[in-house]
Formats: C-alpha cells, structure tokens, sequence
C-alpha cells in the first residue's frame, strides 16, 4: 500500500522546509494530507511569493495547482488508475472535520515543517484548537509517526522543556540545522539537506545530500 502522509507548514519562518517535502513526497509516490495555518500563508507569501489563502476550497485549487507543475510525478498505483488529484489532498487548517481529525483516518505519520513554538506548546500541552494540534494530537494516542521541524533561535527554556516533552512521547525532532560538511552553494543545498534527514526517518529513499564518507 502507498505511504501517506500528513504535513503541516506553521507560521514559523522556513516554509520552504515543508514545500520542498511535499515536492519530494509526490516524487517518491506516497499520498499527501496539506494543512497550512493561516500564518503559516502569510510566511509562504512573504518568503516565496505563493499566495495560498482564502477558503479551503480556494486554497486547495492553488496548491494543487504549483505542485502539479513539479515533474516528474509518477502515478500513485502501478496501473495509474488514480491521478494526482488522489495523491494530494488540502484541508483548512479551521476544518475539524476532515479526515485527518479522526484517529480511525489511516495514516503512516505526519510531519511539521517548519513548526512554530506557539504551535509546539499547545501539542506538548494537548491543546488542540486546529486542525494541526489535533492531527498531532491523534498522531500521539495513536502511537504513530510524529516528526517536528522547530525553526526558532535562540531557544528558552519553554521550548527546550516542549521538546524533550514530546521527545520523551516518541516524537522525532528535526530541528532546521543543515549540517556544511557537504560544502553546500547555495539555499538549495541548505535545505534538502534538512528535508532529506527527514526522509532518511521515513525510510524513504532520497539523494538530496551528499553523505559523510570519512
């Protein structure tokens, strides 16, 4: 069965963390559940010039609309009887309703990229008032895959409290720290090496880094 994912883009700054792991998601076949928060549409406007807001209905159209021009997106099964529309799925971060609300969704995990503190005290602290928190929420009573991507520096102790909180709860945290072993050019660089320790945690084949041979 192909792997599907939940990802969610806060408002921290680094949106661009989440939109390339949805690109290399499709790329490597699995389903993907969008969620942005409304903040989190002002940072992808202000960093990327994407304009994702408006309704869900509306958004969704937009989102659906850049992804499908990344290439090459392969079809989700081996007949490609279903299509991209199959493949990505966009629900208002308002919508408590949606599929992913419900622990009996299935699901093989879901990923925060990039996730803001405020975001992150109310998972640690289950308060679940969006869509995110209680997507997160259902990831952690079901015991499934939950990764962090916090984006926040100089960090206090709240945060660091947060962290080992929901690190002790199983809960991977991927801070946004590329690493420059791999003598990165440019923003690029930069990134995948970051959206690539992620996939390496999902078992995810990918060749966005060059690893460390001794």
């Amino acid at each position: 069965m192909d792997k599907r994912y939940t990802v969610a883009i806060t408002g921290a700054s680094g949106s661009i963390y989440g939109m390339r792991l949805i690109e290399e998601l499709l790329k490597a076949g699995c389903c993907v559940n969008l969620v942005i928060s409304e903040t989190g549409k002002e940072v992808i406007l202000h960093e990327t010039g994407l304009d994702f807001r408006g309704s869900e209905d509306e958004a969704g159209k937009k989102v659906l609309k850049y992804f499908k021009k990344n290439p090459p997106i392969p079809p989700l099964s081996k007949g490609g009887k279903r299509g991209f529309h199959d493949r990505l799925n966009y629900f208002d971060n308002g919508n408590l309703f949606a599929s992913i609300s419900s622990g009996s969704h299935k699901t093989d995990g879901m990923i925060i990229a990039p996730c803001s503190m405020g975001t992150l005290g109310r998972i640690a602290s289950g308060h679940s008032q969006k869509l995110i928190e209680r997507t997160a929420d259902v990831m952690l009573k079901e015991k499934r895959r939950l990764i962090i991507v916090p984006r926040e520096t100089p960090l206090n102790q709240i945060h660091l409290e947060n962290m080992l909180k929901l690190s002790k709860m199983n809960v991977d945290i991927v801070p946004a720290m590329p690493a420059f072993y791999q003598r990165p050019e440019n923003i690029d660089d930069l990134v995948n090496f970051v959206v690539g320790k992620i996939l390496d945690l999902l078992g995810i084949e990918q060749n966005l880094f060059e690893r460390w041979k001794g």
